[in-house]
This record gives C-alpha cells, sequence and structure tokens, in this order.
C-alpha cells in the first residue's frame, strides 16, 4: 500500500433546480458515469468519490464544510454539468479549505447534430456553465488548477493525476513533522529560516530534538537486530567480501552504521516523524575515545540514505527545509520509475557546451536516483566533529531529464525555485568515494547556474526524474507562494523582469506568503 490509498478526492457536479428533477437524475447519472471512468482509467494515483449534485446555497456550503472535516479527503473536483449560478457557490467556497480543481469537461464528446433539441441544450450546460463558475472563482481570488478536455482522455486525466498526487502531498505536509537534531551548520543563512511562518503556510512543524535523546534510542537497539540489519545489507548491496569479516575494521563501521540506522527509525517511529536533519558538528559529546563511548563515530550517512528511499524527509545540516520538501517529493513520486533524492551543488566543471555541475554530499543522496547497484563500501571522512571511517553506498545518477526544486525564506515570503536539469553520465571518483549526479542545469550551464544565483537559491535542493513543471505549478498554487521557474526559454534579462513584478505583487499583496 502506498500513501496515495489513505486518501480521496471529491466530485461535487453543479445544477439547480430549474429544469426539473428529471434534469437532476440525469446529470447524477452522467456524473456517476464519469467518476466511475476516471476511475477505471488506471491513470489517478487517488480514488474519486462522487459526492453529488448541488442545487442551491445551503447544499454547497453543506458539501465543502464536510470536505474540509473529512481527513481522507485531500481536494475537491468542481463541474458545472448545467448552468449552475455562481452566487449560490459563494458561501461554500468561502469556507473550503482544501485544494480545488475546475474540470472544465462534458458528458458527451461530440454535438449530436441530428438529434440536437432545447432540451439537451438545457441540460448539457457546461459550455457556460464553467464559465460562470469560473467567473465567481476569480472574483473571489481562488487558488484552483483549471482542467479542460473530454473526461475520457488521457491527457485531461493525466493533468488531474498530477494535482492528486500534489494535493495529497500537500495533505501529507499538514500533519509532517521533521525531527532536528541538533541545530545547523553555523552562521548559515540559507538553510535557516521562519519556522512558525511554515507552519502556518506551509503546514509542517519543525522540533529540535537533542542528539542525547537520540543517544538513547541507540544505545537501547539490540544486538541480534543490528547483525540482522547488517546481513540484509550485504544481500542488497555490492560489496568487497573482506567487509563480511567480523574481527574487520570495516565490519564495525558497517555495524555501527546499521545500529544508528535502527536508532534513528525507533526515535522517528516513536515521535511520529516524516523527516528528520542531522548536523556533522553535533553527534554527542562523548569522546570517540573513551573506551566507555557509545554512539555515533561519524554522521548517519548510510542511515540517511537508505530512510531518504523509504519516504523520510532529510536535510543536511540542519536544513529542516529541504527535509520537508524532499519528503513531499517523494511522496507525489510514489509508483512512479525513476527516483527522487536531496542534493548539494559540490563543484563545477567547465567544459564549454557540456559544463556541468557535479551533485553530490559527504554521504547522504538517495538510491533510487542509482544508475547501477549501489555499492556498501568504507571510507575515512575527515568532517565535523567526529574523523572516522565510516560506511556509506557509492554509486553515479542515471542520465536522462530531470527537475530540481528548493524553497527559500525571503522574508516577506516563501519562493520555491524550480530547475529543468539534464543529468549526464559522470566519471569515476577514485579519491571521492561517494553517491553523486552530474548535471547541466537549462537551459544552458550559464544562464541556469546564473538565474538560480539571482533567484536566491539554496545550494541543496530536492531532485525527481518523475515529476515535471505542472507538479510545481500545482503545488505552488496550492500554498499560494511564488515559483520561479528556470527551463529552456529563460533568459536573463527575462529573468530579472519577472522577480521585478514578482516583488512588486508581494509588496502590494502583504497577506501572501
Amino acid at each position: 500500500m502506498n500513501g496515495f490509498d489513505n486518501y480521496e478526492v471529491w466530485w461535487i457536479t453543479g445544477a439547480q433546480l430549474l429544469y426539473g428533477g428529471d434534469a437532476v437524475v440525469k446529470v447524477d447519472a452522467h456524473s456517476k458515469e464519469m467518476v466511475d471512468g476516471l476511475n477505471n482509467s488506471g491513470n489517478l494515483p487517488v480514488k474519486v468519490v462522487y459526492k453529488g449534485t448541488a442545487n442551491s446555497s445551503k447544499e454547497v456550503a453543506d458539501l465543502m464544510k464536510a470536505a474540509n472535516n473529512d481527513e481522507k479527503c485531500v481536494g475537491v473536483i468542481t463541474w458545472m454539468h448545467t448552468f449552475s449560478p455562481a452566487k449560490m457557490w459563494i458561501h461554500g467556497l468561502q469556507q473550503l479549505n482544501k485544494p480545488m480543481l475546475h474540470f472544465h469537461t462534458q458528458y458527451n464528446a461530440e454535438i449530436p447534430w441530428n438529434e440536437i433539441d432545447m432540451d439537451f441544450m438545457n441540460l448539457n450546460q457546461s459550455a457556460h456553465g464553467d464559465r460562470e463558475f469560473g467567473h465567481i472563482c476569480s472574483r473571489m481570488r481562488l487558488r484552483r488548477k483549471v482542467v479542460v478536455g473530454h473526461w475520457t482522455d488521457p491527457e485531461a486525466q493525466k493533468q488531474i493525476a498530477v494535482w492528486e498526487r500534489v494535493a495529497a502531498a500537500w495533505a501529507d505536509s499538514q500533519d509532517m513533522l521533521i525531527l532536528r537534531f541538533g541545530d545547523q551548520m553555523n552562521n548559515v543563512a540559507v538553510t535557516d529560516g521562519d519556522k512558525v511562518e511554515a507552519e502556518q503556510r506551509l503546514g509542517y512543524h519543525v522540533d529540535y530534538t537533542p542528539v542525547s535523546e537520540l543517544m538513547e534510542y541507540f544505545k537501547a537497539v539490540a544486538d541480534a537486530d543490528v547483525d540482522a540489519l547488517v546481513e540484509t545489507y550485504f544481500k542488497e548491496y555490492d560489496h568487497d567480501a573482506a567487509l563480511e569479516d567480523k574481527a574487520s575494521e570495516g565490519y564495525k563501521k558497517v555495524w555501527n552504521s546499521a545500529r544508528a540506522e535502527l536508532a534513528l527509525r525507533a526515535i522517528l517511529t516513536k515521535k511520529g516523524a516524516k523527516g528528520f536533519t542531522t548536523n556533522f558538528d553535533d553527534l554527542g559529546t562523548q569522546d570517540i575515545n573513551d573506551p566507555k563511548f557509545v554512539g555515533f563515530d561519524q554522521i548517519p550517512g548510510l542511515a540517511s540514505q537508505r530512510l531518504m528511499a523509504e519516504g523520510y524527509g532529510f536535510g543536511a545540516e540542519g536544513d529542516w527545509k529541504s527535509a520537508a520538501l524532499y519528503r513531499t517529493v517523494w511522496f507525489m513520486s510514489q509508483g512512479l520509475p525513476k527516483g527522487c533524492s536531496f542534493l548539494e551543488d559540490y563543484t563545477l566543471n567547465f567544459n564549454g557546451k557540456q559544463s556541468s555541475i557535479l551533485q553530490a554530499h559527504m554521504l547522504e543522496v538517495c538510491p533510487l536516483i542509482a544508475a547501477q547497484r549501489p555499492r556498501l563500501e568504507v571510507h575515512f571522512l575527515g568532517i565535523g566533529i567526529r574523523k572516522s571511517l565510516t560506511a556509506r553506498l557509492v554509486f553515479t545518477s542515471k542520465p536522462g531529464d530531470g527537475i530540481t526544486a528548493t524553497v527559500v525564506d525571503l522574508g516577506n515570503r516563501f519562493r520555491l525555485i524550480v530547475n529543468d536539469v539534464k543529468c549526464i553520465d559522470s566519471k569515476p571518483m577514485p579519491k571521492l568515494p561517494v553517491a553523486s549526479a552530474l548535471w547541466i542545469p537549462q537551459p544552458d550551464f550559464a544562464t541556469g547556474a546564473g538565474a538560480w544565483i539571482l533567484a536566491g537559491g539554496t545550494h541543496h535542493s530536492c531532485f525527481s526524474y518523475d515529476l515535471t513543471p505542472e507538479f510545481w505549478q500545482d503545488y505552488a498554487e496550492i500554498a499560494g507562494i511564488e515559483m520561479l521557474h528556470i527551463d529552456a526559454q529563460t533568459t536573463i534579462p527575462a529573468f530579472k523582469n519577472e522577480m521585478r513584478w514578482n516583488e512588486v505583487y508581494y509588496m502590494l499583496n502583504k497577506s501572501l506568503c
């Protein structure tokens, strides 16, 4: 079971009683058939539940309040089968606090030229009923997605599917707890931000969690459970046979990494958290050379890699915004084939038109993006409070098109920055044994990197092969935050102008984040 199975989307059909009860019966029958068709298409990840026709202001308001109070409902699809006077939608729409999609469609695909009469016209009025509804939504300044197309059209269904994935991920974020083990790396600005405003605007909650508390879970892990997890590692990943020698230093480091993973799982489960951050400067205060030392011998990189693959949000160096965003990326991507990861801009490769950016981290890159079976290795890591050998998964990413995103706090608002990227084949790095990706930001290295910097983008981002700009457009619309998209058409002068216009817009609309 994936997370989408816990949710549903409500379908509400707009109508009125002007045309009589028989017309409403036909509207109801058509709506049920359309909803069944969507659910049976195989294109929608979240089940659509038909909630009937709305024929009055009270019925609209009752349905919207019910949607708000139903934990399974992640959003509402509206469709005006007949002409549904929009004033009767005002009070209900004022109360709706779930994402909304307006589907401009029609029961029949083509006009029945030889049979069409006034009765048909009275019943099939989406052509102007949806415009009436659209007008009131615009006058009320309501954020929503509009999809246009016949309900049997796979392209229209795919647009609905994108919105469903985003709406479900949005619902998931509304009770998202991020555990921040330690603080962030000292004096770093871009990974910090206003956690109170983030909870108000984006839904998730960030809790400081002392590493000393995590160490209590570490101490409580049973040796037998660690042994079993180490065996799982050896089965799932390529590795040198010498690592299986229980007397070797390498085995001890793998064993300690497995214990760290079990400790993290235990505390995340106990607290109901969906993500976490680590900081290599805060791994506990005890001296690693003390014979009685019990704790992390280095940052828990292998654990972070594996937990990301299972859907836990992760951000390095205390980056709680990336931890929350990665969880959302993973949630939206469930069931899609290519993978996603937290990544960091590591170093630049100037090579003419193939100039690119190496994406990596000390250890924490998700194996979902690996081009080959990951390799379990143990190497020295000489950064942070602990400088020692530690385990990690080493691989390079798949070549192909992808998209990366980050959220930054500009003080008066949050800004979502999105960049299309092209992943290319990397080369071996025998002296830098980490997982990595190599990409060319679009439209080209200079423009893509320059626009990202001008927008204030972070050095951390959340990458996916499967998501598209449409996902992020829907996310920004639901969240009510600014979005800047760097793509094949981006030019620096136009991008600067877009940022200037956005600045004016958000200055004039101070209630917007």
